[in-house]
């Protein structure tokens, strides 16, 4: 039997995302979020974790998008003190290593914070997989004992934990169960990384990916989808903690 991760990223982005997130898990195949601690909606999504405790939540450190927790920064961030966007670390670029440690530290920290413990560590545009951010991003994994996505080479040679395979495409969940199977029967665990959400003003605003999470939450929440994860008994859905054994409470 293969162990799936159904992960949404970005939880914390906004109301609309939150609650699209909270829809999936509870009406759907959902299984698991990473939480954006500097965002508008992360109190709110704070607030929704306390109330959903079946839902797996790791943070989602983020580089790319709103501004930092700490304002002592001037290599992470533009004149105005919001993060860098994602273009400017697509050719040659430097970041203090500290001040990367510091942030994404500060972020896990105010995860820490409410109480709750995150299941594991990723990041927004998977900059944690560029080679200038991955040491301390392993660093931190390691000093907080967090799984990982598995999203760049040689991960567990860190002793680090994550899921055999990494799956970007949220739409593998619309073939059918056999093609599902063939797809990862080399795999004991896999995740599928997708963004459900609704659309408020503000993401349609602030991301260039908006109206496409619509699609990923109606195919989380299907009914096809739903008797194929959870009713076949081909499959089992986990969480990160799922990885060392314990399976998603229902």
């Amino acid at each position: 039997m293969i162990k799936f991760i159904i992960n949404a990223d970005d939880f914390g982005y906004s109301r609309a995302v939150n609650y699209g997130i909270i829809d999936a898990h509870t009406e759907g195949v959902l299984t698991s979020t990473t939480l954006m601690t500097n965002m508008p909606g992360a109190q709110h999504a704070f607030e929704l974790a306390k109330s959903h405790p079946s839902l797996g939540i790791g943070v989602h450190l983020t580089l790319t998008c709103g501004r930092p927790l700490l304002d002592s920064h001037h290599t992470l961030v533009d004149s105005n003190g919001d993060f860098k966007k994602l273009h400017h670390y697509q050719a040659k670029f430097h970041v203090d290593p500290d001040e990367l440690y510091d942030e994404w530290q500060a972020q896990i920290e105010k995860f820490l914070s409410t109480g709750l413990r995150p299941t594991h560590l990723d990041s927004h545009h998977h900059v944690n997989n560029l080679e200038a951010m991955q040491t301390m991003f392993i660093k931190l994994a390691r000093e907080y004992q967090l799984p990982v996505r598995n999203n760049f080479a040689g991960i567990r040679d860190h002793g680090l934990t994550t899921t055999d395979y990494f799956e970007y495409q949220p739409d593998v969940v619309l073939l059918d169960s056999e093609r599902i199977f063939e797809k990862y029967k080399d795999y004991d665990s896999v995740e599928i990384m997708c963004h459900p959400a609704y659309i408020d003003k503000f993401l349609m605003n602030s991301s260039s990916y908006a109206t496409p999470r619509i699609e990923e939450l109606d195919a989380m929440t299907s009914t096809e989808v739903i008797e194929k994860f959870k009713e076949s008994g081909q499959f089992e859905l986990i969480t990160f903690s799922g990885l060392e054994g314990e399976a998603v409470a229902r």
